[in-house]
């Protein structure tokens, strides 16, 4: 590439960027004008002090990723315990993977100016804007679970797993389940940044095994239904592929499904990450090898303790990981 096509690259990347915010900046007018007009009429939330008073409760908004998976449900529970005995009042709303439609939830937070926001990134790229957004209205953003990687928009604290040792403890589960050699395939989530971490840790541990390969790597979008088929149609087109990393507990069960209904049962190892009580089952009765153990009730618990510190004035760490642990039925840790 050439000085000037370098140039113009650089200059189309810097139009993208302020487009979006222009568009972020004209909808979030949109959404405000529409919200006074509605809100005219309608009292002061319960429990919230009138805004002024130096006791108002304080109000944080929360996007999650999704509300039907177990993991979200247990980050939920922490947020809201936590929540609870610091007295804050959460708004707590679920994008269902829908980047727009978090994009959409992030605005109104804006509008009904909370005084914190945490999301779970549906995409861990396009949410940029969104923050940038919160950001020029001076409302402070955390990210649980799900890292913001986008140039732009910035995060006060980033709470999660420790994604990367996730997927090189996955690894190892899984060369301990293949005996260290075989083909290998993962289901994963691309769009997601802590998806993105357990990938590289996986990749990384696996070459610690040269009689393993990865033959495959493909999206399942993090949805049981999607890894069914994706992995109906890797086993067609990878006969004799004998392991699979699921990225987590709906994939690495969506591909068990696809795995059993093919005949292939107990000959394609695989090993699942969030060690969900449906999961623990399958583990327990052997149709599944094992388990990365993320906490996230921790995560939620953590996550409203940043931002306890950042009401307080004091600066919370820019990355708070989590610990995770291995479920293998009755060779577990923590």
């Amino acid at each position: 590439m050439g000085f000037l096509d370098s140039t113009l690259s650089t200059a189309r990347v810097g139009w993208l960027l302020n487009s979006q915010l222009l568009a972020r900046s004209l909808m979030l007018l949109l959404i405000q004008a529409l919200w006074v007009v509605g809100s005219c009429s309608k009292e002061e939330p319960s429990g919230s002090a009138p805004r002024g008073s130096s006791e108002r409760q304080k109000t944080v908004g929360v996007s999650l990723l999704t509300m039907q998976h177990q993991f979200y449900q247990e980050l939920r529970a922490g947020l809201e315990s936590a929540g609870k005995e610091r007295g804050l009042r959460l708004l707590i709303v679920s994008a269902e993977f829908d980047s727009t439609r978090q994009a959409n939830q992030l605005d109104e937070f804006i509008v009904q100016k909370v005084d914190a926001m945490v999301v779970c990134p549906c995409d861990s790229r396009s949410v940029g804007a969104s923050i940038t957004a919160a950001n020029q209205a001076n409302i402070p953003v955390f990210t649980a679970d799900i890292a913001n990687t986008s140039p732009i928009g910035k995060v006060v604290s980033h709470i999660a797993s420790d994604n990367v040792l996730g997927g090189r403890e996955a690894a190892k589960l899984l060369a301990s389940a293949m005996k260290g050699k075989g083909k290998v395939a993962v289901l994963s989530h691309p769009e997601v940044a802590s998806v993105s971490d357990r990938v590289k840790g996986f990749k990384e541990q696996v070459t610690a095994f040269p009689d393993m390969r990865i033959v495959a790597e493909l999206s399942a979008e993090g949805k049981r239904d999607r890894a069914v088929k994706v992995m109906e149609d890797l086993l067609q087109s990878q006969p004799d592929v004998g392991g699979v990393f699921g990225i987590n507990d709906d994939t690495a069960l969506g591909a068990l499904a696809a795995i059993e209904s093919s005949g292939k049962a107990g000959k394609v190892q695989i090993v699942g990450y969030d060690a969900t009580p449906e999961a623990r089952s399958k583990i327990a009765s052997g149709a599944i090898f094992g388990d990365v153990v993320q906490n996230p009730r921790r995560i939620g618990e953590l996550t409203i303790a940043a931002i306890g510190d950042y009401f307080s004035g004091r600066t919370p760490p820019a990355v708070i990981p989590v610990e995770v642990g291995v479920h293998t039925g009755d060779r577990s840790s923590p």
